[in-house]
């Protein structure tokens, strides 16, 4: 096969199994070296390449530990958990989920999305309950993931899982805000909104001026101008702004309170201790505790893994039971070390990405900073105030509330779920606002499952009653209100375009109709998708019907009531036309119009007004004029994609240099049609692999005289100017850049050309038409087809010859030769509905998965073979 094609690549988490495949631009300058990419990709498949080696993860882990130092520090203060506890967290995170967990480049460690449940563990139990509840907490994730549920936690409405993380981003703004206003937050979030005003007219005092400075930064930080330094720039906003509070206190000599961290981190570990009693809801907490890591972990690894294929990393997707596994031991050992639950953290992870990390070294690393700095300069931690802390953490708990996501939401028709988890997590606490919300999930879900919509339109005299959905019980009423609305003996159109119809609404529709029609009515019912009035057998069960197929795909006869009968032309004894055959066929095409323009135009108007200047279709399809080829359909392609020309038997004649010329004004506009050129020879299957000439297709048969000229027939060998023409403005106007030939199963043209059946009549165009395919004849019949009958050998043997005879013709030559062409022979097997690619290395034809995993694209850098070809105009007319 001459066409080469992408193989495709591993569907990421956010694309399709159909999606196109992607070949990733190059834009780094050594991801060229791997080579085990795909031809014509410049990026490695590989974490990283040999000469990359250490240095991308080193310089991430780096930029990773800036960003973590300030979030694990405010995280810490905010949980009301001792401030060492924050460190302790990251640094397991680090080292123990980075080197055990399933998602490479994911980074965990203390996690904002925790903060309100710790707080609230440590005011109920203290500190030394709460890290015997991580440990629980942890052996509880390292059975889930023994178990291999992690997939199974994800099914959970995006909407409830931002909802939750929004709900717990207001309730630390709403603690913090006070500490950035000299106050003190207090345990619960509406006791905190209550003293907000108080809080705002009081006196300010340093602490809110170290506050605000660090908010500000934050914000502006990011917003510097192109002046500064990259270097500068690229340092992380928060670690900048809690250096700039500190600094800003320490310059104007505020005495406000700071950070208390012991002398020692190993003084700050603590054992866990387990409670005087309340064991319930111990348990509670666990599995509170345990769930929300879980979720805020997978969901965190799927993320990341995203964002890491969109950069073009090419290493081993997630495997989120073993992330489970590698979350459920690092809290174990977090919590018997006297530190935070930890949790994958978006933040971190995809710091992580952008930096360059390639493997899960640069969360380990990221790691051993941490622990560095505690152990060597824990000492300038003090110097922190609190209030820039608190400043820090108002914005982090505001990023939360991600505008983002609250649009994909409403598009998606879920902003209820998201508001009420969030304010139930706000107001209740969060294990109830989470509940909220899945109720709330699950009504919608209900909702739009057994909903269904019904109109009444009058147009034309006719009542027009449309439903759509699931017509079930529950819709009853309303539909016994629209059908009341009609008038006794009116005609009435039943449209149903249900996915299902329970037994009360079929016997409610059918008995309404009866009765109707009983009053001198006349109703008509349409039914589009499942079939429940028009079955064969009335016997069958309802939950069995098959789908019929879409409109568009159907013929006619499988959703008009049109009669088809074997014998057309069968007369009836008097000689008048049989009854059976009376079908008003013009009409039948009409109705077929009228159901485009009802459906399929209103969702393709968009399409075709797009195309109304121009086409730039992506292949010539040259296939036979046979009724049950479909282009369309058996390529799965739309308005715009193929340039069809249609003949008997898809056959291209060969060049003829004596064609007479034509006139100059249109051989000016098409560019170089009617150019000669010497007639070359074919570099098919006739020059290869057994292809010799002279062979029969059908051994035993005796060819006419003639044959592999073509003058059998009776008629000269003449050219067709309608597909020479086809061929010059697809090539040399349009520039497409491939051409299929596609034959066909059971085709009548090869059969007339097999068996002879048109020799001797020299006045048939016919005959001297297919006298174009008459070398077919010639060709050994290609491989894999010696237990096929002769016309089908005939049929991928004349898909072949007409590809040579394509690579006669002046312009497919020249483009071939420019390489803006390509060559696709194509064989379509009507009663298997299968098509086959021809591999013109074997002659075999191949399963077009085959053809596309052994035929990579030669492609130029950064190039996608849905994007057109550099230097192709949209023509304005043709």
């Amino acid at each position: 096969m001459t066409a080469p094609v992408t193989p495709p690549s591993p569907p990421s988490p956010s694309r399709h199994s159909h999606s196109p495949p992607v070949t990733a631009s190059s834009d780094s300058s050594d991801s060229s070296d791997s080579p085990s990419g795909p031809r014509g990709s410049h990026r490695s498949r590989r974490p990283a390449g040999p000469r990359d080696g250490w240095r991308p993860d080193l310089q991430a882990s780096l930029v990773v530990f800036v960003v973590a130092l300030p979030l694990s520090l405010g995280i810490a203060v905010a949980s009301g958990a001792p401030v060492a506890a924050g460190l302790l967290a990251a640094v397991v995170g680090g080292i123990v989920a980075g080197a055990l967990g399933g998602a490479p480049l994911q980074v965990s460690g203390p996690a904002a999305g925790l903060t309100v449940i710790v707080a609230d563990l440590v005011n109920t139990y203290g500190w030394r309950v709460t890290c015997m509840i991580t440990v629980g907490a942890g052996l509880l994730q390292i059975l889930l993931g023994l178990c291999r549920v992690a997939r199974a936690s994800l099914a959970v409405s995006p909407a409830i899982v931002h909802g939750m993380l929004g709900g717990i981003g207001l309730t630390i703004v709403l603690g913090q805000i006070h500490v950035v206003l000299g106050g003190k937050a207090d345990s619960h979030a509406w006791d905190n909104i209550r003293a907000i005003p108080e809080a705002i007219i009081s006196p300010h005092g340093p602490a809110t001026v170290v506050g605000l400075v660090t908010i500000a930064t934050i914000l502006l930080w990011p917003r510097l101008p192109h002046a500064v330094p990259g270097f500068l720039r690229r340092i992380p906003a928060y670690l900048v702004a809690v250096v700039v509070g500190t600094a800003f206190a320490a310059v104007v000599g505020f005495d406000v309170p700071r950070v208390d961290l012991p002398a020692s981190l190993f003084d700050s570990i603590a054992l866990p201790e387990l409670p005087d009693g309340n064991w319930s809801g111990i348990a509670l907490g666990i599995f509170t505790v345990a769930i929300v890591a879980s979720v805020e972990s997978l969901l965190s690894a799927v993320a990341v893994d995203q964002l890491a294929t969109s950069k073009g990393w090419r290493g081993p997707r997630a495997d989120l039971d073993r992330e489970l596994l590698g979350q459920g031991a690092a809290n174990l050992v977090s919590g018997l070390v006297g530190g935070l639950p930890v949790t994958g953290v978006i933040v971190r992870s995809s710091t992580n990405v952008v930096s360059g990390g390639r493997t899960r070294a640069s969360a380990i690393l990221h790691g051993l900073w941490v622990l560095a700095f505690a152990l060597f300069l824990g000492f300038a931690v003090e110097w922190i105030p609190l209030a820039a802390l608190a400043g820090l953490l108002v914005v982090v708990g505001l990023r939360l509330v991600d505008v983002a996501h609250l649009r994909h939401v409403r598009r998606h028709g879920e902003l209820p779920v998201y508001v009420v988890t969030l304010v139930g997590v706000v107001s209740l606490d969060l294990l109830q606002g989470v509940a909220l919300g899945l109720v709330t999930a699950l009504g919608l879900v209900l909702r739009r499952v057994l909903w269904s919509s019904i109109r009444l339109v009058h147009s034309d005299g006719v009542w027009q009653v449309e439903v759509e959905g699931t017509l079930s019980f529950l819709s009853l009423p309303r539909l016994a209100r629209v059908l009341g609305r009609i008038p006794l003996g009116a005609p009435v159109s039943i449209e149903l375009i249900v996915d299902y119809l329970d037994h009360a609404a079929y016997e409610h529709l059918r008995g309404w109709c009866a009765n109707h029609e009983a009053s001198g009515g006349v109703v008509s019912i349409d039914e589009i998708g499942q079939v429940w009035f028009r079955r064969v057998d009335h016997g069958e069960r309802r939950r069995s019907v098959t789908p019929n197929l879409p409109r568009w795909f159907a013929p006619w006869s499988q959703w008009q009531e049109v009669e088809q009968s074997a014998h057309p032309l069968e007369d009836t004894a008097d000689g008048a036309p049989s009854a059976a055959v009376q079908v008003d066929h013009v009409g039948t095409m009409l109705v077929g119009v009228n159901e485009f323009h009802r459906r399929a135009a209103p969702l393709l108007r968009g399409t075709f007004d797009g195309l109304a200047a121009g086409q730039q279709p992506s292949a010539l399809f040259l296939t036979c004029a046979d009724s049950r080829i479909v282009p369309n359909i058996i390529t799965s392609s739309g308005p715009g994609d193929l340039f069809t020309v249609r003949n008997v038997g898809n056959i291209v004649p060969r060049h003829d240099r004596h064609r007479p010329p034509l006139g100059r004004p249109l051989a000016r506009d098409l560019g170089r049609l009617g150019s000669s050129s010497p007639t070359g020879a074919g570099v098919g299957m006739a020059s290869g692999v057994g292809m010799a000439a002279g062979v029969s297709i059908a051994p035993g048969v005796e060819l006419p005289p003639g044959a592999a000229t073509g003058s059998r027939f009776g008629l000269p060998v003449s050219g067709d100017l309608s597909v020479t023409a086809a061929l010059d403005y697809a090539v040399d106007v349009l520039r497409v850049p491939a051409i299929v030939v596609c034959g066909h199963s059971g085709c009548g043209a090869m059969n007339a050309l097999l068996t002879g059946a048109l020799h001797g009549q020299p006045e048939s165009a016919l005959a001297g038409w297919l006298s174009h395919a008459a070398a077919s004849l010639t060709r050994t019949p290609p491989p894999g087809t010696e237990d096929l009958a002769p016309v089908e050998r005939l049929g991928r043997a004349n898909v072949a010859q007409q590809l040579d005879n394509l690579r006669e013709h002046p312009a497919v030559r020249r483009a071939l030769e420019d390489g803006t062409l390509e060559l696709v022979g194509m064989y379509f097997d009507i009663g298997a509905a299968q098509i086959s690619v021809l591999d013109e290395e074997t002659g075999r034809f191949v399963d077009p998965a085959e053809a596309r995993a052994k035929s990579p694209a030669e492609q130029s850098p950064g190039g996608r073979w849905d994007t057109p070809a550099r230097g192709r105009k949209l023509p304005s007319a043709g």
